[in-house]
């Protein structure tokens, strides 16, 4: 399958690549006239936002607790991520308040879901400004990069007053941050989707220059609010809490640097933000049901 190339340069690099899965290509908005060739695929991340419950002796509950105590101290103000993993993190920190174990903890949501479980956990809230100063994060992540540590997040499903945008400005502006995943999602030769935030206004042109720039690698999705995915987000697209559309770029050949898709992103006139975060310092703390495996973003190696 074709991969995507490892270049931080203009689209012009991607579509003049060999292509292997899409001998033809469609105009972006011709695909939205003429649904049949899309009408039986669905994206990755319908898939994947669904994750069965875990009981208390889950190897992902005691990954929550090892981040809550190793990372968290007294005093601290901390970033309290969205997810499976997050919550259980949350109702650990809540239990450790309660106990007397920790002190002093303020914390700073990243999204509605994470406010909420904080509120029943007992942690005191704050909200995120720019001048915040956050100690120390967690938060889930749908994927991340072997090798790199670099993650994707927001490929849940997104409540209207919900934003990728703040989560990872929370994530960004904290002096240390670990993501806390299963052994399934650590993995090399990413596939499925990456959400990116665009503008409302013009939103197709966007769409059809970032199809253009993954050409044969990749399928853009206008997320909907309700109902299931379609090229145009159904009768019914999402629009974000700041007014964006959301695409889901679906990639379907192992992308070969995750990080130079974000910088090609980064480019494209339109794009607001994206699901990709590239952070240092970052651990990883990996769930195994031989204990927790803890990779560095420095070294990408394991140090516990």
């Amino acid at each position: 399958m074709a991969s995507v190339a490892s270049s931080s340069s203009s689209s012009s690099t991607f579509s003049t690549r060999l292509l292997l899965h899409s001998p033809t290509t469609t105009p972006l908005s011709n695909k939205y006239n003429t649904r049949s060739r899309r009408s039986s695929y669905r994206p990755n991340f319908v898939r994947m936002v669904t994750r069965s419950c875990l009981d208390d002796s889950s190897a992902l509950l005691q990954a929550a607790q090892y981040t809550v105590d190793t990372y968290v101290k007294s005093g601290m103000v901390v970033g309290l991520g969205s997810g499976h993993a997050s919550g259980m993190a949350i109702q650990h920190l809540g239990r450790q308040l309660r106990s007397g174990s920790l002190k002093d903890i303020v914390g700073i949501p990243t999204s509605v879901a994470s406010a909420s479980e904080a509120a029943k956990a007992g942690i005191p809230l704050d909200t995120y400004q720019e001048s915040s100063q956050i100690d120390f994060a967690f938060d889930d992540a749908d994927v991340i990069e072997e090798g790199t540590l670099v993650a994707i997040i927001g490929r849940r499903k997104l409540q209207s007053e919900e934003s990728i945008v703040q989560e990872k400005a929370i994530l960004n502006a904290a002096n240390k941050l670990v993501f806390i995943i299963e052994e399934n999602q650590y993995k090399g030769g990413l596939e499925g989707s990456i959400p990116v935030l665009v503008q409302s206004l013009n939103w197709m042109a966007t769409a059809e220059e970032v199809e253009d720039m993954f050409l044969g690698d990749a399928e853009v999705w206008r997320r909907p609010s309700i109902g299931q995915a379609g090229p145009l987000g159904g009768d019914f697209p999402l629009l974000t809490r700041e007014g964006h559309n959301v695409l889901d770029v679906i990639f379907t050949s192992p992308i070969v640097s995750l990080a130079e898709v974000a910088k090609s992103l980064d480019k494209v006139y339109g794009v607001v933000d994206h699901g990709v975060i590239s952070k240092i310092p970052c651990t990883v703390v990996i769930a195994s049901q031989n204990g927790q495996r803890i990779l560095d973003k420095l070294t990408a190696d394991i140090v516990g």
